[in-house]
């Protein structure tokens, strides 16, 4: 089991992948007691008979409408009505991610729900459990109702699960996993769905591994130019201070790190082409948008996205709307974009790679013998079509709002969509830099120099470790995704120390 989470604290993205394996939540006392009283004031409010939507009324429009009169009966509904996601599955690790985010914000006693509840999510997420839920039904503009509910069902025995990466009926899974079925409470139903918490997951997710894709692309882009022999003056610190972008100067501060001690070829042209010499440009602009991105995604992990919320110390039922994502449906569209432009340096290098016009006079396709071999070459038919993929990923969801629900949700976010697109396009991604990887040390098997500065010579003598030489031709799929965990690794050992 990964390291405990301690609550209060605040959950920040990369924490969020650790809830993929089982993880250990410590709630402290004061956590359960502000839960115990907020759930307390709640059934107070229901005793002076002061309406509470979704407690005492029905769901959306249906407001006006006086909702079931047991409790329990209120709660049954709110999942049945609600369970009608369809298409695949989503990972489980995102929506062990999601339930995580879910508790987080449960526990800041403001959404009403039982201690018993977040008792519960707590041990499910000690374990390697995870609820099958549908990808599509949720617009993030009330919350994830859909994929939530469907969560939330498959704790309570219904539907399907994963338990030891198996699918399966959910009661067998919660018996496998040792899980009692989930027993809800008075508000405990709503307050489990109405929230953006799948939605906050999967940006957050996305930002991770964007984040150390992006210490990924200056590792590989300085490879590349020792490997090359390229002249690093597109570095220049005074060429960058007149940039004018702090990011552009942080990157070429980075490269000239990783390129020190090298030595130029001197047989490269005065200029080199774009996906060298405008790296710091580039990945500067993407290092701005991830701060960016960041900030608004550790704020949607940490608040509180439900509706309506209770605040115990001032008396308050307050009906409002913080179950809108949109601030994270423009973060992780932004996010998709900064993602794809990566995806696209990452192509043009790779191509760059496989030219003997550009690459130094290498072999095409950096095969040993060409035509008897054929190296990368199939490896850079996918990275094209990863990348055309990628391409068409790119129309923003977060404002392609269609009114629903007899318009009582009349403009919707789409936030659930934008954040899982952004997590899909961040794996792609992964995929393209594995394989630029794969080149880059195919290239000094075929005649290519070695690296000539130590940092960059210990990054390739690491990938040497995992990738050997193409020589006979083999399926490579397999190296492609050695080569992008070793360099997840390679980031996560180059990240700051918090």
């Amino acid at each position: 089991m990964t390291p405990p989470l301690r609550i209060p604290g605040r959950l920040e993205p990369a924490f969020l992948e650790r809830a993929a394996r089982p993880i250990e939540v410590l709630l402290d006392d004061d956590v359960n007691d502000r839960i115990a009283t907020c759930h307390k004031f709640v059934h107070d409010v229901l005793a002076s008979e002061r309406p509470i939507y979704g407690m005492t009324t029905g769901f959306g429009p249906l407001v006006s409408f006086t909702g079931r009169a047991e409790l329990s009966d209120q709660a049954e509904n709110t999942l049945n009505h609600l369970s009608s996601g369809h298409g695949p599955d989503l990972d489980p690790a995102v929506v062990r991610a999601a339930l995580l985010t879910r508790l987080w914000s449960l526990t800041q006693g403001h959404s009403g729900v039982s201690v018993a509840v977040v008792d519960a999510l707590a041990a499910m997420l000690r374990t390697d459990f995870a609820p099958a839920v549908p990808r599509l039904g949720s617009v993030g503009a009330s919350g994830d109702l859909v994929p939530l509910a469907h969560a939330v069902q498959a704790l309570r025995g219904n539907g399907f699960a994963y338990v030891g990466g198996v699918r399966t009926p959910a009661d067998e899974a919660l018996r496998a996993a040792g899980l009692p079925p989930l027993e809800l409470d008075g508000r405990d139903a709503l307050g489990l769905v109405n929230g953006t918490s799948l939605t906050a997951a999967a940006a957050g997710l996305a930002v991770a591994s964007v984040t150390r894709s992006l210490v990924v692309a200056q590792l590989l882009s300085a490879l590349m130019a020792d490997v090359l022999g390229c002249a690093p003056m597109y570095l220049s610190e005074h060429l960058l201070t007149a940039f004018g972008h702090t990011g552009a100067g942080s990157v070429a501060r980075r490269m000239r790190e990783l390129l020190a001690g090298s030595t130029p070829s001197g047989t490269r042209g005065l200029q080199e082409p774009y996906s060298i010499r405008c790296v710091p440009q580039l990945l500067g602009a993407v290092a701005g948008a991830v701060e960016h991105v960041t900030s608004v995604v550790d704020a949607d992990l940490n608040g509180v996205s439900d509706n309506p919320l209770f605040f115990p110390e001032h008396g308050e039922v307050v009906h409002g709307g913080n179950f809108f994502g949109q601030p994270v449906a423009f973060a992780a569209d932004m996010l998709t974009t900064t993602t794809v432009q990566m995806g696209n340096l990452a192509e043009r290098q790779l191509d760059l790679m496989v030219d003997p016009h550009r690459n130094g006079g290498l072999p095409p396709v950096l095969a040993t013998v060409p035509g008897e071999q054929h190296g990368v070459q199939g490896v850079q038919i996918a990275a094209t079509a990863t990348v055309a993929d990628m391409r068409r990923s790119v129309i923003p969801a977060s404002m392609q709002s269609l009114p629903t629900n007899m318009h009582n949700q009349d403009v919707v976010p789409f936030g659930t969509q934008t954040a899982l697109n952004a997590l899909d396009q961040s794996r792609s991604l992964r995929w393209l830099h594995g394989a630029l990887a794969v080149a880059l040390r195919q290239s000094v098997h075929v005649g290519g120099r070695l690296p000539t500065s130590p940092a960059c010579a210990a990054v390739l003598d690491r990938l040497v470790q995992v990738v050997p030489a193409i020589d006979p031709d083999r399926p490579l799929h397999i190296d492609v995704a050695r080569a992008a965990d070793l360099l997840d690794l390679i980031a996560d050992e180059q990240a700051p120390t918090p």
